[in-house]
């Protein structure tokens, strides 16, 4: 398990196994979620990324706003 140390500026450096394995880049924006006591960081992707996430789904199986209540 990889650890990080806050910097008196209240920085983290992200570890470089880290980094490699999720391919993050400098100036890559991240979502910073708390719950519970626990931070969790999230890389924010570009949408055009998510192309062809949900490709071969079926658009009849969508309900209506009205039909969830």
């Amino acid at each position: 398990m990889a650890t990080a140390t806050i910097s008196p500026k209240f920085q983290i450096v992200i570890p470089k196994e880290v980094r490699e394995k999720l391919h993050l880049v400098p100036s890559q924006r991240m979502q910073v979620v708390e719950k519970g006591g626990v931070i969790t960081l999230v890389p924010e992707v570009p949408l055009t990324s998510l192309r062809g996430a949900l490709k071969g789904m079926s658009a009849s199986d969508l309900r209506e706003k009205r039909d969830r209540m």
